[in-house]
């Protein structure tokens, strides 16, 4: 496959399913290489600019069946310190919305956008393993696990943290790891969460409750590692009562689903987000904690702007892997990836920090945005639709046909 305007994807989730239906949709040839692996059990916080994007790819259609509305959030100071910020409520109906976004387990998720793969026909997808990656002056080569060798002028690495793409391309890595852990789980209750997301605060960090379709919510716990142990070792009907507890009752009794999601907090952002002919998407160029639902959506955006940005090339007859083309996409991600992960680091570390002012001025933040209405409005609407150009598919527009 040495066709000058085919792109290979690396990975199946859904950042690299993403590029990879956009550029189809555009009738861009485009090879999937994704291992069939187990099954995800987290859910995603969708926002506005998301479900615009998955709408036109005609992928949202298929799965909002299965999705639950955020129309309310709310903050809950649970630290227990003497100084608490005041409760906060965050009602999409302000701003003119149903809802901020939608809560959908992954795996409804992936299913939708995999039929939709399957009906495009500039889309070839290989079910399988990638081997190494080894980029040249022209193209990349990529060598897959049963023999097979492909090449292309631009991969698309959504292969995740410890991508092999990155690796190939020799961008570094800002790490920072966090005193913390999380545990993720799908939870049925008694009571209606009325299709409210709610957040405890506590000193080890967030525990959020997120709608999920009827009486059923995911939770988010994020602790201290000295805490995991404990809560690890409780079997479903324990575990059962002490989310219960930890969420003072306000959906009634809680039953677990599934299996529990188990992973240290940490974030990491890469130096460059493209080089030598690889584009890094989602969790390959970055890892923020599971706060503020920002993680997936993120990945969705760079899917977006990288599969505009390289189909526009190919639209002029360029070059969808040229150094130019890349450093557009990079410039393009960066301030966007920069400001969230800064935000969710400061929101993560006020919980954990002990020293007064620090909390002080945290309840004073809350304070402020739950009794300004104009800067209440204003942080909701960029939490739905960020500020700066988004790319046309977050907007709604599907990319031009090659």
């Amino acid at each position: 496959m040495t066709d000058r305007t085919r792109i290979i994807v690396v990975g199946g989730g859904p950042a690299g399913l993403t590029a990879a239906i956009a550029l189809a949709a555009a009738r861009v040839p485009v090879t999937l290489v994704a291992q069939s692996g187990p099954g995800d059990n987290r859910t995603t916080a969708l926002v506005a600019s998301s479900l615009a994007a998955l709408d036109a790819l005609g992928v949202w259609e298929r799965c909002r069946a299965q999705a639950a509305p955020l129309a309310v959030m709310r903050i809950v100071d649970d630290t227990g310190r003497l100084i608490r910020a005041p409760e906060a409520h965050f009602s999409a109906a302000e701003i003119g919305l149903d809802a901020f976004g939608y809560n959908i387990e992954n795996r409804h998720l992936i299913a939708a956008m995999q039929a939709r793969a399957a009906e495009l026909p500039t889309l070839e997808r290989i079910d399988g393993a990638v081997s190494a990656l080894a980029p040249a002056t022209d193209d990349v080569t990529v060598s897959l696990a049963d023999g097979r060798v492909l090449r292309a002028p631009l991969v698309i690495a959504a292969d995740g943290r410890r991508s092999l793409g990155r690796a190939a391309a020799g961008i570094a890595l800002r790490e920072h790891r966090y005193p913390q852990s999380a545990m993720t789980l799908c939870f049925g209750h008694s009571l209606p969460h009325d299709d409210t997301s709610t957040e405890f605060h506590t000193a080890e960090g967030p525990f959020t409750l997120v709608p999920l379709p009827g009486r059923r919510s995911s939770l988010v716990w994020v602790m201290h590692p000295r805490s995991l142990a404990p809560v690890r070792a409780l079997d479903d009907a324990a575990l059962a009562r002490e989310i219960e507890r930890r969420s003072h009752s306000i959906l009634g009794k809680v039953t677990l689903e599934n299996s529990r999601g188990l992973f240290p907090l940490s974030s990491s952002i890469a130096e460059r987000f493209a080089d030598r002919r690889i584009a890094l998407v989602g969790e390959a160029g970055h890892v923020i904690p599971p706060i503020g639902a920002q993680g997936l959506n993120l990945g969705l955006r760079d899917a977006a702007a990288i599969a505009e940005i390289a189909a526009g090339a190919l639209l002029q007859s360029g070059d969808p892997g040229a150094p130019e083309v890349l450093a557009r996409y990079d410039q393009a991600r960066r301030q966007d990836v920069g400001r969230r992960a800064r935000a969710v680091d400061l929101v993560n570390r006020s919980l954990l920090s002990d020293f007064l002012p620090v909390q002080s001025a945290r309840g004073f933040g809350l304070y402020l945005l739950d009794r300004i209405g104009p800067l209440r409005r204003a942080v909701m609407r960029e939490g739905v639709a960020p500020s700066g150009d988004l790319p046309a598919l977050m907007r709604g527009e599907p990319l031009p046909p090659l």
